[in-house]
């Protein structure tokens, strides 16, 4: 949970953010606590994905400030933003799949300049990954595509991690196994903002959720809130 006492890892104040022309964030706040899942959930097109594209620097933010334990993430280059400790892994994945799965994993260690000793923590957290080492990403499974991506994600050694859609197209056996993996990493002292369209599985992982509609953060209240109140989900969501 957050630290009452306002351990605030990442804060975002008044984001506008734009795509071209067309603005997909107004006005956005919210913050990460330090050891905490925050879940962002809205309904398709609501700004959840921007949000998480935002704080990478790979959408344009014309108002407003991102900080990272007070360092302005908005005057960085999109490819130093990684280097302050924060992973990403995008929905889709976006692996390079004619690389191997050690091909891959190597290229995230490179981004922060880690060694065998991040390698092995992380195969550590996915063993199924240590099986296939030698094969290309692009023919693993799904489930195991999606343990590689958040694998080469946390070869940064980050201290938050930004999950777009982790569960998406999965198996429900694969989907406890990735639920698995982002109550390790909390346990771990990682904090992740999660995106996710299962409701079921965000509020199994989530500290606290925050609802986006049309670019804004409606409000910010705790899972067990969300589940004494399922009016929420039915307002912001569709589902309850």
């Amino acid at each position: 949970m957050a630290d009452p006492a306002g351990r605030i890892g990442l804060e975002l104040s008044g984001v506008d953010a734009f795509y071209g022309e067309v603005q997909a964030l107004r006005g956005l706040s919210l913050s990460l606590g330090r050891d905490e899942v925050l879940c962002l959930l809205g309904r398709n097109g609501a700004g959840k994905t921007t949000t998480l594209k935002a704080i990478m620097g790979l959408v344009t933010v014309k108002a407003g400030t991102i900080a990272k334990d007070g360092t302005a993430l908005t005057r960085l280059p999109a490819h130093e933003i990684p280097k302050t400790g924060i992973g990403y892994v995008p929905q889709g994945r976006r692996l390079f799949a004619e690389l191997t799965v050690a091909e891959n994993i190597e290229i995230g260690l490179m981004t922060r300049g880690k060694g065998e000793a991040t390698r092995a923590a992380v195969l550590d957290l996915f063993p199924a990954l240590r099986e296939r080492l030698s094969q290309r990403s692009g023919t693993l499974s799904g489930g195991e595509q999606q343990m590689l991506a958040m694998a080469r994600a946390l070869c940064l050694e980050p201290d938050i991690l930004l999950l777009d859609e982790p569960t998406e197209g999965l198996m429900p056996s694969m989907i406890e196994r990735i639920r698995e993996a982002v109550a390790g990493l909390r346990a771990r002292g990682v904090s992740v903002i999660l995106v996710e369209q299962r409701v079921e599985a965000a509020l199994s992982l989530a500290d606290r959720v925050a609802f986006i509609e049309n670019g804004r953060n409606r409000e910010t209240v705790t899972a067990a809130e969300v589940r004494a109140d399922p009016e929420r989900l039915r307002r912001y969501v569709g589902v309850g």
